[in-house]
């Protein structure tokens, strides 16, 4: 069964489904939550991710990738745990290697990020609002294209731009 046959089965209440879905899936959520999260909380933040998954299963609307979509729910669970642990917000993604957007986003606020690109208006309204799907939701090109009613090049091309601004803004750390 794909993943997307997963989610539809544990909609209808399969228990084995929902164990298949979280063998294939909980090793790699644990190693990528397991880079901003205590050793002792990734094992309570991959089950709290796959009960939100069993209670979800029904809204996957299937517009995603379906472990991009559990990889999304699991870092609301970290960030949740975060929260609750007084812990300072961390980017779940974050990682030596990364992009270097990813990284300036891990150790800046993004909003802060974002308002020395600017105001609020016009052009800096397009930009927050693509920043926030590209960087904080972490849709495809494809469903940024597809929400903001624009071609997916065009998508790309506001990305690299943002990428560059952002880093010029941020005194050009990378």
């Amino acid at each position: 069964m794909t993943d997307e046959e997963l989610l539809a089965a544990i909609a209808a209440g399969d228990h084995p489904a929902l164990r298949e879905l979280f063998e294939r899936h909980a090793p790699w959520i644990a190693r990528r939550l397991g880079r901003v999260l205590p050793a002792s909380a990734v094992e309570d933040v991959v089950q709290e991710t796959f009960i939100a998954v069993w209670r979800g299963a029904g809204s996957y609307a299937g517009a995603s990738d379906a472990g991009g979509w559990v990889w999304g729910i699991a870092r609301r669970q970290a960030a949740l745990w975060l929260r609750r642990h007084g812990r300072p917000q961390m980017t779940v993604d974050a990682g030596q290697g990364a992009d270097p957007a990813n990284q300036a986003i891990a150790r800046v606020d993004l909003e802060r990020a974002l308002a020395m690109l600017g105001g609020e208006g016009g052009d800096a309204g397009e930009q927050r609002e693509l920043a926030r799907l590209v960087f904080a939701e972490e849709r495809s090109t494809a469903e940024v294209a597809s929400l903001l009613g624009i071609p997916q090049g065009t998508v790309k091309s506001r990305v690299h731009t943002l990428r560059r601004r952002l880093r010029a803004a941020l005194g050009g750390e990378s």
